[in-house]
């Protein structure tokens, strides 16, 4: 089979590799229909990544149809058209049973795919603890509309449940990239009276106004007093970071109000700075963490009743052979591409 390979920093080659094997009995194999290009495909490639490791598949988000399944499955069966989570987890460990589940005490546990273990930009992938990380997709859902049930919009409904959103609050969410507009979307789901998305790239914005329906989108420039002005409590109540740019985290924290909460949900290159002086009296919250990826049969379903729609992030599509393309276009951003897919 086909299959996309971490070489060294900088590098990655198609190759030709065995078909993956069940050698565990919560093992299942899956046929790859769609997967994805994400960032953190990018992060692996450029070395920020450190446990990544050498030689193994990369892809860490698809969907595709069951081949086979070990002796312990039982949510799945051969024939089950499935989301594959970004995260493998036993669900017995103390942090899989608090939902807690990419912290995960089992050595494939957390985020393994595409970067511990061999991923999924291939013709068929072994998913671990296959009873938690599949996911069976329903018959009115098509491929496209399942792929970012496992990662960004599993992160997404994460960061919105995380954050204790409530009804009637006022949001921002800073960055309009496809984590933040899956965000934007989950923070939706809650019913804020106001919706604000922060980006910088004018194209992104427009993007932005068209996926969330009724959001107010703005630049990062006009930011801070736009919210300091039209928020009566002199910012905003949930305030999601999901940019991870150079003087992003400090634009979150500034528009939050006293007493707020902050979502860290973007995954930095550098360390970020913590000023405590400068936000004394602000009594702020920060929520952060890699994404606990559980609740994907929720997601489905709200996917499914028509509630969250997110085909329109699909830009581009190319083979599993042109994949080197498909990275040269998500990486370069040619022809303002949000989310490239990549169909064995």
């Amino acid at each position: 089979m086909l299959a996309y390979v971490y070489k060294d920093k900088g590098r990655f080659a198609l190759e030709k590799r065995e078909r993956p094997v069940i050698t565990d009995p919560k093992d299942a194999i899956v046929r790859i229909t769609l997967a994805s290009i994400c960032t953190s495909d990018l992060h692996i490639k450029h070395g920020f990544v450190p446990r990544a490791v050498k030689g193994i598949t990369v892809g860490h988000e698809a969907v595709g149809v069951v081949e086979q399944v070990g002796a312990e499955i039982t949510n799945v069966k051969v024939g089950d058209r499935v989301a594959i989570n970004v995260e493998t987890f036993c669900g017995e460990c103390f942090f899989c049973k608090r939902g807690y589940v990419n912290n995960c005490t089992d050595k494939n546990g957390g985020w393994a795919l595409g970067c511990r273990i061999d991923g999924l930009q291939a013709e068929y992938a072994k998913v671990p603890f296959a009873n938690t990380g599949l996911t069976k997709i329903p018959d009115n859902v098509s491929d496209e509309a399942a792929l970012f049930v496992g990662d960004i919009l599993a992160t997404g409904y994460w960061a919105a449940d995380i954050s204790g959103i409530e009804k009637g609050d006022t949001a921002l969410v800073i960055g309009a990239g496809p984590t933040g507009i899956c965000t934007a979307l989950c923070a939706a789901l809650k019913e804020p009276a106001r919706l604000i998305i922060c980006e910088k790239d004018e194209k992104r914005r427009a993007f932005a106004k068209s996926v969330c329906k009724g959001a107010e989108v703005i630049s990062p420039e006009e930011a801070e007093s736009y919210i300091r002005t039209t928020c009566p409590r002199g910012g905003a109540d949930v305030v999601f970071e999901v940019a991870g740019a150079e003087n992003t985290f400090e634009l979150a924290w500034k528009c939050a109000r006293p007493n707020a909460t902050v979502v860290v949900v973007a995954m930095y290159d550098k360390p970020q700075i913590l000023p405590l002086p400068d936000m004394y009296g602000k009594n702020l919250t920060f929520k952060t963490g890699g994404v606990d990826g559980c609740k994907c049969d929720e997601i489905l379903s709200l996917i499914s009743a028509g509630k969250i729609d997110t085909t329109p992030l699909i830009t581009h599509t190319f083979a599993l052979k042109d994949i080197e393309k498909a990275y040269s276009v998500f990486e370069n951003r040619l022809d303002d591409v949000i989310k490239v897919a990549v169909k064995p």
